[in-house]
């Protein structure tokens, strides 16, 4: 592993630093982690870099695509 120095301003820092605590990382990790998404974009699927990122509210957005499709159809 190659060890590096970076510099933040105090504003970036407190916000890395609670994005880290929020999902429970390393601020090291963070950043790592950051740096991975900015590098490693698949050229063919750029979309695929949000994948993740978006919540649609719709708490039932994790179940899966079998539930969907083939959930029976409630009687109204």
């Amino acid at each position: 592993m190659i060890r590096t120095q970076v510099g933040f301003d105090e504003h970036e820092y407190r916000a890395a630093k609670e994005e880290a605590n929020r999902l429970g990382i390393s601020i090291v990790e963070f950043v790592r982690r950051t740096v991975r998404q900015s590098l490693f974009v698949n050229s063919q699927k750029p979309w695929m870099s949000y994948a993740g990122f978006v919540e649609s509210g719709d708490s039932n957005a994790g179940q899966s695509i079998d539930a969907v499709v083939y959930r029976s159809k409630e009687k109204h």
